[in-house]
């Protein structure tokens, strides 16, 4: 089977057109909600169960949401029900929200410090990052002490790594050639 990747795009780029002609972020969490249930082990293991019926899956896929159901929603689960598509939910609520970034001018960004940083450090922080890479992000952050100092910065393809165990790495590779 293709990556899911490149399966989801269309599903993703479809619900992003049906989106900007209704509510963004109406339709931002109904996506969001879809990928966090796609991405559990019992919901994936229920749609894959031969013994259920896809209405069945797809009833209680839209019984899950908090968000209202309209039949563009019940349309989008039953489809994705039928096509044996439910493992894609999280992919495509992936790619759905780069889309929305991207028509918004903006970007998520995934921040991993040494140490736990302050909403005023990590304000700080963002309006350097956003000057650096041109658009408005998102930000996300994260605590991983392996890192020992400094941060790591994830821009959709872009990473800025300025983390001791970084220079660490860059020293021993220079260090070994």
């Amino acid at each position: 089977m293709a990556e899911f990747a490149t399966v989801a795009r269309p599903y993703a780029e479809a619900l992003f057109r049906v989106a900007k002609q209704g509510n963004m972020d109406a339709w931002a969490d109904v996506v969001s909600q879809l990928s966090q249930l796609g991405a559990h082990p019992d919901v994936l293991a229920y749609a894959a169960n031969p013994n259920v019926v896809g209405n069945d899956v797809a009833q209680t896929l839209m019984s899950m949401l908090k968000a209202d159901v309209t039949p563009e929603v019940k349309n989008l689960v039953a489809m994705l029900v039928q096509n044996g598509r439910v493992a894609l939910l999280p992919e495509i609520g992936a790619q759905f929200e780069m889309l929305k970034n991207a028509d918004a001018g903006a970007a998520d960004a995934d921040i991993t410090s040494a140490f736990e940083i302050s909403s005023q450090q990590v304000a700080d922080l963002v309006a350097t990052l956003e000057k650096k890479f041109g658009r408005k992000l998102n930000p996300s952050v994260t605590v991983d002490p392996a890192l020992i100092g400094g941060v790591r910065v994830v821009v959709g393809d872009e990473v800025l790594d300025t983390s001791v165990r970084a220079r660490l790495q860059q020293m021993q590779a220079a260090l070994a050639s």
